[in-house]
């Protein structure tokens, strides 16, 4: 039989070096990073979104701010709604959700632009199609201007969002991506006011780098079961918070102007397979949503260490609480009572 060498004692002290910072990675991937640190929760709500749903929205809307009493709520002005008519603007609906708002002593982030949550994406005003590109984009300008003149007298609105994930090519119905553009819409509201401007990009999908850029704030999806017709139901299990922890760190390392990285979209509702939410079966909602599922990723979010978390389907769970299943309306009041 033949005697076994024993590696050189150089070797083996690499080698034990590299198993230690094998395992200081591991464990620095699997870290809690919001150990003493205070997270702000919000919600963003969607006006269309609650119509979609067959809920009165305004009902919906004064029960996130008096029963769940949210703090925090990202609001929308959509193009296609207050714009219904070439340069005639109606703002009744979005001033009644600021208004309440105020009255409820909540603070809110207005998104404003052509690509704002829910789908399409790109809220388009039908008009828009008879316009050429280049009138379009100065449309675009226009409607973003007269928004932020309207509502730069609300006291309560802490920050601006530009468009929604306006760099993110691969979803939603919009036209190519254009950094120029985006530049253009930042510069603008940063002459006319001097609040915080926010710029979203995916958590997942995207680098941030290009919005980081612009923004004084980054805003950032997290998702956690997500689908698509080439692999089905995607579980990121494999991704742990520090992903976007380091991520963040990394980012407002290269871009020193950025004040900070938030969490604007955290997915607290079902992925809808094929059309819209309310011919989804209870079954097919449960494949990627479930209480369980809630209760984690608010735990995940925790560990993330970040300021502020936006979730994303409170006008889904208070359905479910119209449809008899109050689970989820009841499990987010914990979050703010």
């Amino acid at each position: 039989m033949k005697k076994i060498q024993a590696l050189p004692k150089k070797t083996m002290v690499f080698l034990g070096l590299i198993l230690v910072l094998v395992g200081l990675i591991i464990f620095s991937f699997w870290q809690n990073f919001g150990l003493g640190k205070t997270q702000i929760y919000g919600v963003t709500f969607s006006k269309k979104y609650a119509t979609e749903l067959g809920l009165d929205w305004q009902k919906n809307y004064l029960a996130i701010l008096y029963d769940l009493k949210v703090s925090h709520v990202r609001l929308i002005a959509y193009w296609d709604e207050i714009e219904k008519t070439k340069d005639q603007y109606d703002f009744s609906e979005l001033d009644w959700q600021l208004r309440q708002a105020t009255n409820a002593g909540a603070k809110v982030i207005l998104t404003v632009g052509r690509r704002t949550p829910r789908w399409p994406e790109c809220h388009d005003p039908l008009w828009l199609n008879q316009l050429n590109n280049q009138t379009i984009n100065q449309k675009q300008l226009d409607f973003v201007k007269t928004t932020i003149l309207r509502y730069q007298d609300q006291t309560n609105v802490s920050a601006w969002q530009i468009e929604n994930e306006p760099m993110l090519s691969v979803f939603g119905q919009c036209p190519t991506p254009s950094l120029d553009l985006l530049r253009q819409e930042v510069n603008l509201v940063k002459s006319l006011d001097k609040r915080l401007v926010i710029v979203t990009d995916s958590g997942e999908l995207g680098d941030w780098q290009k919005v980081a850029g612009v923004a004084d704030v980054l805003g950032s999806t997290m998702y956690r079961i997500v689908w698509n017709k080439y692999f089905g139901f995607w579980d990121y299990f494999f991704v742990p918070p520090a992903f976007y922890r380091y991520k963040a760190d990394l980012t407002q390392t290269l871009h020193p102007n950025l004040r900070d990285v938030i969490i604007t979209e955290l997915q607290m509702e079902p992925w809808t397979l094929d059309g819209l939410m309310i011919n989804q079966s209870i079954a097919n909602q449960q494949k990627s949503f479930t209480l369980k599922r809630f209760k984690d990723n608010i735990a995940y979010v925790k560990k993330a260490g970040f300021s502020q978390v936006y979730l994303w389907g409170v006008e889904y769970w208070y359905w479910q609480m119209q449809q008899g299943y109050p689970e989820y309306w009841q499990q987010a009041k914990k979050l703010w009572q």
